[in-house]
This record gives C-alpha cells, structure tokens and sequence, in this order.
C-alpha cells in the first residue's frame, strides 16, 4: 500500500497535461524559445498576484533542460520579485510546444504553447488547465490587432478571456532604481 501511494504521488507530481481540446503547436524548437519574454496578458493566480512588468527569461542548462527565470515589480512593497525554476520538453511530444515546469521541486505543471509564430515573437500558453493561460511577446507591447487574435483564439478555446490581466509594462523611476 504505501509503494503504491508513493509511486501515485510520484506519477502525479511528474505530469504534464493539457486542457481537453486544446493542441500545442507543432514544429516548435527550445532553442528559438530561449530569451525574454513580455507578459502581455493573464489569467489571475496566486503567484504573480499583483505584479507589473513580468518577465519570463529562458536560458539552456548544460544538461539539456531550459533554466526558468519569471521576474515581476510588485508596486504594493515596492519591489522585484522572481522565482527559478526548470523546465522539460515533454517527452512523448515530439516538436510539439509543451513542456513540464517546476519551480518546486517535485511538483510539475503543464506549460503549453498553443499559439506561436513563425518569428517566436509572440505566445499564447496554458498550463494544465484553462485556469492558467498567458499571452508572451518579446516586446513590452503587441500590436492591437495581434492581441485580439490571440484573445478571440483563447475564448475559442473555452478560456474566460474577460478575465485577463494585462500588467503595465512601463517603469516608473523608482523601479528602475531596484533593478
């Protein structure tokens, strides 16, 4: 009994999964996803709850997986917050855009890139659930008429778009003095 319940909670807290209905993208290379990414819009959650100016950077680790770098200004106490974590390609989805994240070691959340261009300029991602979903770009803006088609794509989808934040991306002088 209890090698069972070890090995339920090791399965659980390895998973990578994606909402019903959705699909990754396909053809999508790690290597090009490396860099910084501009938070443009979110689902609210708990661990950015409240921050501006969110960043996502990735960089290679020497064993293959990608270092995770989310950093955010919390303007309540005035100050960076950012969390490290590790991320995989999911195994059994050859070239497709999803990766399982941990910034927690055991515990790991899907990450699913459903939307993607050609440039890797922008991203549509969710995570197990469409209770996580974020829209990336490597600029602090996207054009109007980009961000419209990924909201209409994630509303498509079954996401509440009518709930997504979209964190200011400018700083004030004070911020910039915390770097």
């Amino acid at each position: 009994m209890k090698k069972a319940l070890c090995c339920l909670l090791f399965g659980l807290c390895g998973c990578a999964h994606i909402p019903e209905g959705v699909n990754a993208v396909s053809g999508f290379d790690p290597k090009r996803y490396l860099g910084t990414w501009h938070e443009i819009a979110r689902l609210d959650h708990s661990f950015e709850r409240g921050l501006v100016q969110v960043t996502a950077t990735y960089s290679l680790n020497a064993d293959g997986s990608l270092r995770v770098l989310n950093r955010g200004f919390d303007p309540a106490h005035n100050r960076w917050k950012q969390a490290e974590g590790r991320a995989y390609v999911v195994s059994d989805s050859t070239h497709q855009g999803r990766l399982r994240v941990s910034f927690f070691w055991p515990f790991y959340g899907g990450y699913n890139i459903i939307e993607l261009d050609h440039d890797y300029s922008y991203a549509l991602v969710c995570g197990d659930s469409r209770s996580y979903l974020w829209i990336l770009a490597r600029q602090p803006e996207l054009p109007e008429s980009t961000l419209n088609m990924l909201t209409q794509k994630a509303k498509t989808l079954g996401f509440s778009v009518d709930a997504l934040i979209h964190p200011q991306q400018k700083q004030s002088p004070a911020q910039q003095t915390l770097k």
